[in-house]
């Protein structure tokens, strides 16, 4: 009878601890930091899609966290670091918040008031890290890296993933080695533009007229440009070496219809949206269309205010052509979370290309998740659950592993504050 009444107290004791873990567990991945802002060119860009995604986060189940980073890359957080409003005067926006920086303190994740003060204010715990950056230093890996350094999970691409997305030169030579139709086009640096007329004979004769130059790691068109001539192309190179030290060269497409489709998922499964078509009457969708020319408020809804047609009108054929190839190349170029694949359409003859890939989009791109029935606030959590998903697989995976080789003899003695003579190389 003892023995009985024991085992159920056991039970009973284990089941209520299994309870509480369950409640931790649930409870613990709740304290979301969006991380938004940046030392990019598309800073005001991202504010306004970090704003968007904490305005529609789910709030019961999240705890929202908004942290601002400033052109300098350095954090704020406060009351007024979640209000769009605010941003029409940083400074006095800043003198509001409290600065933070980012730290690993006995394996909890904390945004601690910087500078660091013995009885200041307490240090806010965070889960894990939404960014919604855009643009160099910090959606093409920098971010990312700094992150899975100080070990929080965070939303979206990995390093490598950003910084192959956010190279367009490199993401289509990944994509045209695993079956993805790519424009041809040639990379140049800022030591190449010393022999400025090199570049121009070299585009003349393999490119042609009219060609389209771009920074290779810059967003939101900025820095691009469609030269008709040797005039021209020399502008639009010297355009775009002020915003990147790598550009891209390519052909344009004369008779061009642009095609974006975004995915949601991870390397092992995803799902492509519905296609869109921007609408525009230049020969490239400008920084100004995307986000300054919607008078009456549209810059504030950011890609959401773009015109365009959803669906676009494609055939049951191409549409299923453009979201095949949306999932082929988010998951060759290792991507999580959701990501914006671009492709045009040659009308002359019919033939798809990849554009480019935007691994943190404008707006997240939820307008387009939205006619396939998946709501703003069901597209950030199915991101979050990605994120942790990628943690517990890497949680399998061994990144170390025992070994005494700082203790073999053959690596020499520290003698007299002096390295002793390796005895054999380093594999």
């Amino acid at each position: 009878m003892h023995i009985v009444l024991k085992l159920k107290a056991i039970n009973l004791f284990c089941w209520k601890m299994t309870f509480r873990i369950i409640i931790k567990e649930a409870v613990h991945e709740n304290k979301v930091a969006v991380m938004f802002g940046g030392k990019s060119v598309e800073h005001e860009v991202s504010v306004i899609s970090g704003i968007q995604a904490i305005m529609s986060m789910d709030q019961e189940k999240y705890e929202v966290i908004p942290v601002y980073l400033t052109k300098k890359n350095e954090m704020y957080v406060g009351e007024e670091t979640g209000k769009i409003e605010a941003y029409k005067d940083i400074p006095g926006l800043l003198s509001k918040s409290q600065r933070v920086i980012l730290v690993n303190e006995d394996d909890h994740i904390v945004l601690m008031p910087y500078p660091v003060k013995l009885f200041g204010k307490k240090s806010i715990e965070v889960d894990i890290a939404f960014p919604i950056v855009h643009g160099t230093n910090v959606e093409d890996g920098a971010l990312q890296g700094y992150l899975k350094t100080i070990g929080i999970p965070f939303v979206g691409c990995d390093v490598t993933a950003s910084a192959l997305g956010m190279d367009k030169y490199a993401s289509k030579v990944v994509l045209k080695e695993n079956g993805v139709p790519v424009l041809d086009g040639y990379c140049f640096t800022t030591s190449d533009y010393a022999e400025i007329d090199g570049i121009l004979d070299k585009v003349e004769k393999e490119i042609g007229y009219p060609a389209i130059v771009k920074p290779v790691d810059l967003g939101s068109s900025v820095g691009i440009s469609v030269a008709r001539n040797r005039s021209e192309l020399t502008s639009s190179i010297d355009d775009a070496f002020l915003y990147a030290r790598k550009i891209i060269i390519e052909h344009a497409i004369t008779k061009l219809r642009e095609i974006n489709c975004a995915v949601l998922g991870d390397e092992n499964e995803a799902i492509a949206s519905e296609c869109e078509e921007p609408l525009h009457t230049k020969d490239i969708l400008s920084y100004e269309d995307k986000y300054v020319s919607n008078a009456k408020g549209g810059g504030s809804k950011g890609m959401a205010s773009v015109s365009r047609k959803i669906p676009a009108e494609l055939s049951p054929e191409k549409r299923k052509e453009v979201q095949e190839l949306a999932v082929k190349s988010f998951q060759k170029l290792g991507c999580n979370g959701v990501a914006r694949i671009d492709f045009m359409i040659d009308e002359e003859n019919g033939k798809l290309y990849f554009n480019e890939i935007n691994t943190i989009p404008g707006s997240l791109a939820f307008y387009l998740w939205e006619p396939v029935g998946i709501s703003y606030p069901e597209l950030l959590d199915r991101m979050i659950r990605l994120a942790l998903k990628r943690v517990r697989e890497e949680e399998s995976i061994t990144f170390s592993f025992d070994t005494n080789i700082l203790n073999q003899n053959s690596l020499g003695g520290v003698k007299g504050g002096k390295m002793g003579k390796l005895k054999a190389p380093l594999q």
